[in-house]
C-alpha cells in the first residue's frame, strides 16, 4: 500500500481510485439546505484575499498540473474554480485537488465502473436528490460545485473526522486505503505554503 501511494503521490501516477458515494436518505431540511448550495449563482468576487495570493497559488499549482493538463487557460481557469468552490465549502483546495487527483487522475470525463462523473467522482443520484435534471456533471464548474458541497455534507455528519468522511465520499467507509491516500496526494504533492510577499499582500 505505501509504494501505490508513493507512486501515486510523487510520480504523479495516471491511475484513479474512483468509489461511489451512497445513496442515503436526508431529512427535508438538509435536502433543501443543499440543495440551496448546489444552486446558487457564483458571484463575481475573487475567493483569494488578495491579487498577490491569487497570482502566488496559481502560479505554484498550475505548475505542478502541468503535466495533467497542458492547456494554461483551461488549468487557471480549473484552479481557480478549485480554489472558489473549497472556499465557499469551509475546505482547504489543496485538498479538494489531492481527491481529484485520486479519484479521476484530474480527468473531466472520468466515469468508474460504479457510474460515478467527472473529476470529483459525483454519483448522478445526486442530481435527483439536491439538484436539476439539466445538471451536467461533466461541466467543470458543476462538478466541482457537487463534489465540494458533498463532501462539506459528509465533514458535517462525521462532526469534522476528515478520515470518516472521505471514507463516505469513496463508498469505502472503514477502509483506509482511499482517506490515507487523498491525504497523501494532499500532503505530498499539493501542500502549500504562500510566499513572502503573498503573506505580505493579505
Amino acid at each position: 500500500m505505501r509504494h501505490l501511494i508513493a507512486a501515486l503521490c510523487l510520480f504523479g501516477a495516471s491511475a484513479a481510485f474512483a468509489g461511489a458515494q451512497k445513496y442515503e436518505p436526508l431529512s427535508a431540511s438538509v435536502q433543501a439546505a443543499l440543495s440551496k448550495t448546489v444552486s446558487d449563482s457564483r458571484p463575481t468576487v475573487s475567493s483569494f484575499k488578495s491579487p498577490m495570493e491569487a497570482a502566488d497559488w496559481l502560479g505554484e499549482m498550475s505548475r505542478r498540473l502541468e503535466k495533467r493538463i497542458p492547456n494554461r487557460e483551461y488549468r487557471i481557469d480549473l484552479l481557480r474554480s478549485v480554489h472558489y468552490e473549497a472556499t465557499r465549502a469551509g475546505l482547504d483546495p489543496q485538498l479538494v485537488l489531492g481527491l481529484m487527483q485520486v479519484e479521476s487522475g484530474f480527468r473531466k470525463y472520468a466515469v468508474s465502473s460504479a457510474g460515478a462523473r467527472g473529476y470529483m467522482q459525483v454519483m448522478p443520484f445526486w442530481i435527483k436528490i439536491i439538484g436539476r435534471p439539466d445538471n451536467s456533471l461533466f461541466d467543470l464548474r458543476t462538478n466541482l460545485r457537487y463534489g465540494c458541497t458533498i463532501l462539506r455534507h459528509y465533514l458535517d455528519i462525521e462532526k469534522g473526522d476528515l478520515f470518516r468522511a472521505l471514507g463516505r465520499y469513496n463508498g469505502s467507509l472503514g477502509k483506509p486505503e482511499y482517506p490515507n491516500m487523498v491525504r497523501a496526494a494532499w500532503q505530498k504533492q499539493w501542500g502549500y505554503t504562500p510566499s513572502s510577499l503573498a503573506q505580505a499582500g493579505r
